[in-house]
């Protein structure tokens, strides 16, 4: 069974796509079959990263109906087992995306034939972008250890979480309307929580409870720290778990603290991965390790909860012993 695994990022600049690049190397050196997509809409470079010349038919193209499907833009790279599907091959408009499309993108992903197919969306919190990433329960959120950069991760936390309790209502319901009331309301710096939505969703029905709590017991983002100078960086990222437990009721599982890898501009020009150029850097080897967290995961299980950041600290030990 396909494992879909969508990579996100609140906000641009974070290192996402150079991320989903070598985490599909790495996956693949461990001899899984992964297929990479880039959904970056209207912004498509994960080609470039994996050296692959843009030259081939891409999401774009099955947008605009020149394509079959999403198995006839499959494009092999350099890596044995490592596939990719292009994004929208300089085609203007792709990053409007009509729902039936996306609908149809999103039933052609888990038709794949794949151990893993890693989805490299935009950056930000538009509904199409959250939309992909909640195809997957246990998807990566890419970060840095910066004030600006916890924040966006959270609010893309947020928006994931609204956008899920709200497309899990039919639409004209009072439950749909009461999601849609509570979203306009502020939480941060008031008395209120996310229990609130769950006690109003509650009063309207106990079925309407159930689902709120089913929604967020089946949602396990995970996150990666990327661009790390210093262990100390791990202590800002102690705070989006802190946001996201106290105002959403949201545990944040921290998979993987990347130092920052001197190497990427060379990377970026030669075309070549950093996991390839560099196999034994400390980027290298902390990417390995994600990945083997990656594939020893149980799938859509609940989440482990860390009520005093053990994970956090299993990171600091292993970035001190590189």
């Amino acid at each position: 069974m396909v494992t879909i695994l969508p990579v996100a990022s609140g906000k641009g600049g974070v290192g996402k796509t150079v991320f989903t690049a070598n985490l599909g190397v790495a996956l693949a050196k461990a001899g899984k079959t992964v297929v990479l997509m880039d959904l970056d809409l209207g912004g498509s470079n994960l080609h470039t990263v994996l050296g692959v010349r843009n030259r081939h038919a891409g999401v774009g193209n099955l947008i605009y109906k020149q394509e079959e499907g999403l198995e006839s833009l499959l494009v092999p790279t350099s890596q044995d087992r490592l596939f990719l599907i292009p994004g929208d091959a300089l085609l203007p408009g792709t990053a409007n995306l009509p729902y039936f499309r996306k609908q149809r993108i999103i039933k052609e992903t888990s038709a794949l034939v794949a151990d893993f197919v890693i989805l490299d969306l935009g950056s930000g919190t538009t509904y199409n972008t959250v939309d992909f990433f909640l195809t997957g329960s246990d998807g990566v959120i890419v970060c840095t250890p910066e004030t600006t950069s916890i924040l966006n991760a959270y609010s893309f936390i947020k928006t994931s979480v609204y956008r899920m309790l709200y497309r899990s209502f039919p639409k004209t319901s009072p439950e749909r309307g009461m999601v849609q009331s509570f979203i306009e309301e502020r939480i941060e710096g008031s008395d209120n929580s996310f229990d609130t939505l769950g006690q109003r969703l509650g009063e309207i029905s106990e079925g309407a409870r159930e689902i709120f709590h089913q929604c967020l017991q089946s949602f396990h983002p995970r996150v990666v720290l990327n661009m790390g100078r210093e262990i100390e960086d791990l202590e800002i990222g102690r705070r989006l778990r802190t946001i996201a437990r106290r105002n959403l009721g949201i545990e944040v599982n921290f998979i993987g603290y990347l130092p920052r890898e001197e190497l990427l501009t060379e990377s970026i020009i030669k075309r070549q991965p950093v996991i390839e150029l560099n196999p034994t850097g400390a980027f290298a080897r902390s990417l390995t390790m994600i990945s083997q967290r990656i594939i020893n995961a149980p799938r859509g299980s609940e989440p482990k909860l860390h009520e005093d950041d053990e994970d956090i600290r299993e990171l600091a030990r292993s970035a001190q012993s590189m």
